[in-house]
């Protein structure tokens, strides 16, 4: 299994520690040349691999880790995304509903990627919470997981959990991923809350 984040900002480079704590290999790509953020990738470990945008698509699992309104520009970087697996870490917070078609954020994100299977994921923390290391306490911080597709989650699910963390799955797009996405100008009600699962 291979694994790229798309997107190098404060989420990003959060992203990109979890998987060098764990000393699990990820690509890391913006729209930038791959020599610009080189040294930063470099920094947080010799698993962060620094790549173009059009190398890291090729990757089975993506985390989407730009800005909401930006995944159009990525979902242009691959003519086909059949048999990948996207985290949509994005959060949609101020974009008005009737531009989502009514729909929730991450469902109208998926259809930018046919073919693909979306798992929401990894989006309730703000970035200084999601950098540090999710053992806390003797337990493990939570990360939120909703997908229409069980596989799809189960497999994001598993990942969380070589990267440290307690996941929940909060079922289907529609219903329990509404409580970690954004509708206009409200968050869901578990964006922010950071817990820790003692089990």
């Amino acid at each position: 299994m291979t694994y790229a984040i798309i997107g190098f900002g404060k989420i990003g480079h959060a992203l990109a520690r979890a998987f060098a704590r764990s000393g699990i290999e990820v690509s890391v790509a913006t729209t930038r040349e791959a020599e610009s953020f080189a040294a930063d990738a470099a920094a947080i470990g010799l698993t962060i691999v620094p790549t173009t945008l059009a190398e890291a698509v090729k990757a089975d699992v993506l985390f989407l880790a730009v800005r909401f309104e930006s995944h159009w520009e990525v979902a242009k970087a691959a003519p086909d995304w059949k048999g990948k697996t996207i985290v949509d870490v994005t959060n949609a917070y101020g974009v008005p509903p009737e531009e989502l078609d009514g729909k929730p954020s991450s469902m109208f994100v998926e259809q930018s990627f046919p073919g693909a299977k979306l798992v929401k994921g990894f989006n309730h923390l703000v970035a200084d919470i999601l950098d540090q290391d999710p053992t806390v306490h003797g337990g493990r911080r939570v990360v939120f997981l909703a997908s229409d597709d069980d596989g799809a989650a189960a497999e994001i699910g598993a990942l969380a959990e070589s990267l440290g963390f307690a996941p929940i799955n909060l079922g289907g797009l529609s219903e329990g991923g509404l409580l970690v996405q954004a509708r206009g100008r409200a968050w869901g009600r578990l964006i922010f809350k950071d817990l820790i699962s003692l089990e």
